[in-house]
C-alpha cells in the first residue's frame, strides 16, 4: 500500500452517478429477493402490502416497500428471541452483534455474519483514508467498546495501516496521560467529549495545540460534528482538524464521513440505499431539502433492512465534491424527530442553537433548552448559555446579540439567560441539551 494514494478505491469512489444508480439497482434486486426468501418477517410484511422483489424495475420502485422502525425491530426482537425474524440467516452464521443503547426501550441487537464484518470494515477503511488517516499515524480509539457500533471501527483503521490505541471510555486523565505517551495523532469521540476533552486538558496545564500531538479528531453520534461553528471551535482548541461521521448501530459503524474537503459526509452507498422523505407525509424532499432519513441495506445479509425509519432529519446532495469522489453527501445532521422543539409553530433543533452559540467567542458554546408553558398556554423558550468571562458586565448585550441571531435564523423570540462559566454540566459521551418541562405542566 503506498502512502500516496489518494483513494481507498479509486473505480469505486469516482464513478459517475449513473454508474451508481446501476450498482445500487444490482444490488437491491439480490437483497431483496434474499430478505424475503429467508425472513420470514419480510415475506410476511411484502405479501401484506401485496409487493414482491421481482417488481424493482427502477430504485424509485422502493417506495411501493412497507416502512420498518425502532418499534417493529424492538417488537420482533421480544416476539422472537434473540435476534427476531428479521433475520435471514442460521444462528451458526452470526459472529458478531453489537446493540443500541435501550435509551428508547429495550435495547435491539445487529447481527453480522462474517461477510457483513468484513464488509463494514473495508468500508471503514476506505472511510478513514478519505479523511486523511494513514499509515503512519497513531489512531488512539475512545468509544465505547461495550456492545456500541462504534467500537470495532478501530479494526478499519487497523486494516489501512495506523498503529491503533484501544483506549475505550477511560477517564479523561487516563485518556490524556495515553494520548502523550504513545504520541497519537488521532483520536475518534463524539463532538461534546472531544470539547470536554480539550477543556479537561487545559485545566491540568496541558495545551492541546502544542503538548499534544493530535491532528485529526473523528467526531461521531451528535449533530455537532455537523456544524462548522462547532468543528471550528474544537479545531481551534485542539489545533486539529475535526472530521464528521455517521452510524448507526442497527446497521453499522460508520455510513458515511467526511473527507478532507469536509463539505458533508460521503455515503456508503454501496451498502445503503438512501431516502429522505417528509415525516408527516413519507413523500420524498428534493435534493438539499430536510427530511427523514430512510435507509435500506444493499449487502448485510444477517439481518437486512428494508425501508428503515431513522428518525434523524437530514439534507443530502448528489453534486460531486472537489475530492473526485462522487457518492451522495450528506449535508448535515440537523437533529431527531424526538429531540425537535415545536415553538409556536417553529420546528427548532439543538443544532440550531448550537451554531449561534458557537459562533459567538465572548461564550463557552455550552447550552441548554428549557421548554415551558406559561398560564396563557403559550410555550416559551428559554436559552441558557455560558459567557467565557467571570465578569457579568456585558450579560445585557450578550443576551440581546444571541436573542437578535436566533431571531434572525428560525423565526423564534426566546428568553436568554446568562451564566457565568462551568456552570452548565459537561458530557462526557452524548450531551443532553433538552429540558421540556411542557408536558409536566398540562395534560
Amino acid at each position: 500500500m503506498t502512502q500516496d494514494r489518494k483513494y481507498w478505491d479509486e473505480k469505486l469512489e469516482t464513478q459517475s452517478r449513473r454508474d451508481w444508480a446501476a450498482l445500487k439497482l444490482g444490488l437491491l434486486q439480490k437483497h431483496l429477493r434474499h430478505a424475503y426468501e429467508r425472513s420470514p418477517y419480510y415475506r410476511q410484511s411484502f405479501d401484506a402490502a401485496g409487493v414482491h422483489p421481482s417488481q424493482i424495475a427502477t430504485l424509485d420502485d422502493i417506495r411501493r416497500f412497507p416502512f420498518i422502525d425502532k418499534k417493529i425491530l424492538r417488537d420482533r426482537q421480544i416476539a422472537v428471541p434473540p435476534f427476531g425474524d428479521l433475520v435471514a440467516v442460521p444462528e451458526r452464521d452470526i459472529v458478531y452483534i453489537s446493540a443500541s443503547s435501550g435509551s428508547t426501550g429495550v435495547p435491539t441487537a445487529s447481527p453480522f455474519t462474517a461477510e457483513d464484518f468484513d464488509a463494514w470494515m473495508d468500508y471503514e477503511a476506505r472511510q478513514f483514508w478519505s479523511s486523511g488517516l494513514r499509515p503512519t499515524d497513531r489512531y488512539c480509539h475512545s468509544l465505547n467498546f461495550s456492545l456500541f457500533i462504534g467500537g470495532p471501527c478501530v479494526i478499519g483503521a487497523q486494516k489501512l495501516g495506523a498503529l491503533c490505541i484501544h483506549a475505550g471510555t477511560v477517564p479523561s486523565e487516563r485518556l490524556l496521560t495515553i494520548i502523550r505517551q504513545f504520541q497519537a495523532t488521532a483520536i475518534w469521540t463524539t463532538p461534546s467529549y472531544a470539547w470536554y476533552l480539550g477543556e479537561t486538558a487545559a485545566k491540568e496545564g496541558i495545551d492541546p495545540r502544542k503538548d499534544l500531538n493530535i491532528r485529526r479528531i473523528f467526531v461521531a453520534g451528535e449533530p455537532g460534528g455537523s456544524i462548522p461553528e462547532t468543528r471550528q471551535r474544537i479545531e481551534a482548541l485542539w489545533g486539529a482538524s475535526v472530521y464528521d461521521y455517521y452510524g448507526l448501530s442497527d446497521i453499522f459503524g460508520s455510513c458515511g464521513g467526511m473527507c478532507e474537503e469536509k463539505h458533508g459526509l460521503h455515503w456508503a452507498e454501496d451498502h445503503i440505499l438512501v431516502e429522505v422523505i417528509d415525516p408527516d407525509t413519507g413523500e420524498h424532499v428534493r435534493d438539499g431539502e430536510r427530511g427523514e432519513l430512510v435507509l435500506t441495506t444493499l449487502k448485510k445479509s444477517a439481518r437486512p433492512l428494508v425501508r428503515f425509519r431513522t428518525g434523524d432529519i437530514v439534507s443530502f446532495t448528489e453534486e460531486p465534491c472537489a475530492c473526485g469522489r462522487t457518492a451522495q453527501r450528506m449535508l448535515g445532521t440537523h437533529g431527531r424527530l424526538d429531540d425537535m422543539l415545536i415553538i409556536k409553530g417553529v420546528n427548532i433543533f439543538p443544532s440550531d442553537i448550537e451554531a449561534i452559540a458557537r459562533r459567538d467567542h465572548d461564550l463557552t458554546g455550552e447550552y441548554r433548552l428549557v421548554a415551558e408553558r406559561g398560564e396563557s398556554h403559550l410555550d416559551q423558550l428559554t436559552v441558557e448559555i455560558e459567557r467565557i468571562s467571570s465578569d457579568p458586565g456585558h450579560d445585557e448585550e450578550l443576551a440581546h446579540r444571541f436573542v437578535s441571531h436566533l431571531k434572525s435564523v428560525t423565526g423564534v423570540t426566546a428568553r436568554v439567560v446568562i451564566l457565568p462559566p462551568d456552570t452548565l454540566p459537561r458530557a462526557t459521551h452524548k450531551a443532553k441539551r433538552i429540558d421540556d418541562r411542557r408536558q409536566h405542566v398540562w395534560s
